[in-house]
């Protein structure tokens, strides 16, 4: 009974996160009239047979994009901002918004709020085992261990979601150059690294490993068919 009632509490903090969440991107975001990105994601829309991908602007300065758990997809007021000024280019824009269709195809953002869910009960629980035999310190290690997990899970995700992109890239004509050049950008654009984090708690991967997963999988699809047998 008491992980049932754990069960609902995670339920019941996912879904007010999914509030909090839609109703923050309502009130600080509208819908972005840029003619670059939109003749971009215009040519996202036909490599998917589509009508139209529409893309929002989040008007907030760091630099990032974004994919709700309703499935829209947002730039940062701040990626803009880089743009304008030259850093970033509109084809690699397109990979972002690309990369962020990935994940709503996967449906990572609502498998995501089921693990939130299922993290919470299983921290609490485990956390409340290990303080019967490492009073002070079980709570830490039942932490550590639940966010251990979750960067795994977040990683893996990106993989997914990188791998969509190139696809759709290559796709729409573009090829993986603008996403390369914009990962290799990225830690100049977003002012940090990440390095002090240990490896097991990023919840992305490595810039160079996602540079190289990229690389072999465009590799692997564009590669010239071999002749048929005579």
């Amino acid at each position: 009974m008491p992980f049932l009632l754990l069960i609902a509490y995670g339920f019941l903090m996912m879904r007010f996160s999914v509030w909090r969440s839609k109703r923050m991107l309502d009130q600080q975001s509208r819908p972005l009239d840029d003619p670059e990105i939109q003749a971009v994601a215009a040519r996202l829309a036909r490599a998917l047979d589509l009508p139209e991908v529409k893309v929002n602007l989040l008007d907030i300065e760091p630099v990032n994009g974004l994919a709700a758990h309703d499935g829209r997809i947002f730039l940062t007021r701040g990626f803009l901002t880089k743009k304008q000024q030259g850093h970033v280019t509109p084809e690699e824009l397109a990979s972002v918004i690309a990369h962020e269709l990935g994940h709503v195809a996967h449906g990572h953002t609502r498998r995501r709020m089921i693990d939130f869910t299922g993290q919470n009960a299983v921290g609490i629980l485990l956390a409340g085992v290990l303080n019967r035999f490492l009073p002070g310190i079980g709570g830490m290690i039942a932490n550590m261990l639940s966010r251990t997990l979750m960067a795994r899970l977040s990683r893996r995700d990106e993989f997914e979601a990188d791998a969509w992109a190139t696809a759709l890239m290559i796709r729409a004509g573009y090829g993986s150059g603008p996403q390369i050049s914009l990962f290799r950008k990225l830690e100049t654009l977003t002012g940090g690294g990440g390095g002090e984090v240990p490896v097991w708690l990023r919840s992305h991967p490595k810039t160079a490993d996602r540079i190289a997963a990229i690389e072999a999988n465009e590799a692997r699809w564009t590669r010239p068919a071999l002749p048929a047998p005579r």
